[in-house]
């Protein structure tokens, strides 16, 4: 039986944790309102900032590591990349937040042209549901000491609806299958930074 999240202490040494920030500060004038699956604003449901960092970026390969360390040892899942080959800087300020949602699902997957049970196959119906490529797992990379900020608690609601948190320590990588309700509590006080981004892999079969 696999675990729906698991987490690493990667002991990164703050110097070099230090050094990736300084890194993707040359980044900021990106910087963006983060915004919901289909480019859509919505600040009731998230608000917070992000930019984001390709994975030629050698953070890629530190995190993809990880990613790979994680299905190996729990998940299993069939991975091809970091969803669209980009890693999302995001930061979280007072008052900010993440409601409760998840990352992948069957609401997020292609929508044939046909209806279900018609009998029709449609050649590029096929070819594209073949072809698509599906969230599996999400992960975080903590980047704020504990002592930097107050709330902004990564939360999340297990299958049987249990509630349980991430550790906020610097340097803790999480990783969970895309389809577990999580968010991000409400910033109380101080600046919440992390690292965030999806793997997809074939569509589920």
């Amino acid at each position: 039986m696999a675990f729906e999240t698991v987490w690493y202490t990667t002991n990164v040494p703050i110097d070099v944790v230090d050094i990736l920030e300084k890194d993707i500060q040359k980044f900021d004038s990106e910087s963006q309102e983060s915004k919901l699956s289909g480019n859509i604003l919505d600040k009731d449901i998230r608000n917070s900032t992000n930019v984001w960092v390709p994975t030629s970026h050698w953070i890629g390969g530190f995190l993809w590591h990880y990613i790979q360390r994680a299905n190996r040892e729990n998940f299993l899942y069939d991975l091809t990349a970091i969803d669209g080959e980009n890693i999302q800087y995001t930061q979280y300020g007072p008052g900010q937040f993440y409601n409760w949602h998840i990352d992948g699902g069957i609401a997020n997957c292609y929508k044939p042209d046909i209806l279900p049970g018609s009998g029709v196959n449609l050649a590029q119906d096929q070819i594209t549901v073949n072809g698509e490529s599906v969230r599996k797992l999400s992960f975080v990379l903590q980047l704020s000491d504990p002592s930097e900020y107050t709330g902004g608690e990564l939360q999340f609601m297990g299958t049987a609806g249990q509630l349980y948190f991430a550790p906020k320590q610097r340097g803790t990588i999480i990783t969970f299958d895309s389809r577990v309700k999580h968010r991000v509590r409400k910033v109380k006080s101080g600046l919440r930074k992390s690292l965030v981004g999806w793997v997809v892999g074939p569509r589920w079969k």
